[in-house]
């Protein structure tokens, strides 16, 4: 007769616990910022990658167009992409260009864009494998709403109409292990702190009663071992995410006040918040536990700048 000592394994059959074969180790991802602009407007390509647990590196020489004001998210279980941006020095030039990184961090040159060009979008991983782009500015103040789908092999879709209130400025993170939520950002009537999830299937949902401070230009990331998200900065604190998606009151913020960072995940369960802008651009990180507790500031790291993105990768 089988004994059972755990989900899913049991002892039977011949097999001792020594024979019984390990659960399979959670995965230890690491993180990528990318791209951004100089307090003046002009652009950079370079990428600062992020180890397992938190370091940040040296620049790497940028690949591909440079731009800020982008969006970033992983897919296909250990890649990332970067998509979209804006070039202020270049007639304000806007791209619906992505580029893909590889599981070990490197970054590849232009893939030819898909959908609408535009900037201060947001990014997030669903469905375990997929990414989603939306919103963001496509000319001048005019916001949209549209989204951009991912396949697990990063191949982006064409625009799907978009739900809920246009915007820009604001930011995304997976939650629930398969799931995402955009929230927050700016309208052409001012700051908002609504939020719209994102079904395990890339199904934007209508507008959610934002909870807290509104405000824009702020990040977001995944975080915890049961799939929690944060958002932060831009002008608040931070406000902790459920795995079921329910946004939590605001907790006061740590570290330096800033505008037009990015956030990832890094690890099995922790998060990154980095760059931005403070009376100046910024090259600070702020650590986030596995328990949502952002920890003071971090030395900033290679080029200092504003309106970078972040993504996970890896995961061996």
């Amino acid at each position: 007769m089988a004994i059972t000592i755990g989900p899913g394994w049991s002892i039977g059959g011949g097999w001792s616990i020594t024979d019984a074969p390990a659960p399979p180790a959670a995965l230890s991802y690491k993180a990528i910022f990318g791209y951004g602009s100089a307090a003046n407007g002009s652009p950079y390509s370079m990428t600062n990658l992020v180890s397992n647990t938190g370091v940040v590196a040296t620049d790497t020489t940028g690949v591909g167009t440079i731009r800020s004001s982008l969006a970033a998210a992983g897919y296909g279980g250990d890649k990332a992409i970067f998509g979209y941006g804006f070039n202020y020095t270049l007639s304000s030039t806007r791209y619906s260009t992505t580029n893909k990184v590889s599981n070990t961090g490197v970054v590849a040159t232009d893939t030819t864009g898909v959908g609408t060009t535009r900037f201060d979008l947001a990014a997030a991983g669903y469905g375990t494998d997929k990414a989603i782009f939306g919103y963001g500015s496509n000319s001048g103040s005019t916001q949209t709403a549209i989204t951009n789908l991912v396949s697990n092999t990063g191949t982006v879709a064409t625009d799907t109409a978009g739900v809920g209130t246009a915007r820009r400025l604001l930011a995304a993170a997976g939650y629930g292990s398969d799931k995402a939520i955009f929230g927050y950002g700016a309208t052409s009537g001012g700051s908002v702190s609504m939020t719209n999830l994102v079904s395990n299937t890339g199904v934007v949902s209508t507008d959610v009663t934002g909870v807290a401070s509104a405000r824009t230009a702020l990040a977001a990331s995944s975080y915890g071992s049961s799939g929690q998200a944060i958002f932060g900065y831009g002008g608040g604190g931070t406000n902790l995410v459920s795995n079921t998606g329910v946004v939590a009151s605001e907790t006061a913020r740590v570290g330096t006040s800033r505008s037009d960072l990015a956030a990832a995940s890094y690890g099995t369960d922790k998060a990154i918040f980095g760059y931005g802008f403070a009376s100046g651009v910024t090259a600070i990180t702020n650590l986030v536990s596995n328990t949502g507790v952002v920890a003071t500031d971090t030395t900033g790291v290679g080029t200092a700048r504003l309106g970078p993105a972040a993504a996970s990768y890896g995961g061996a």
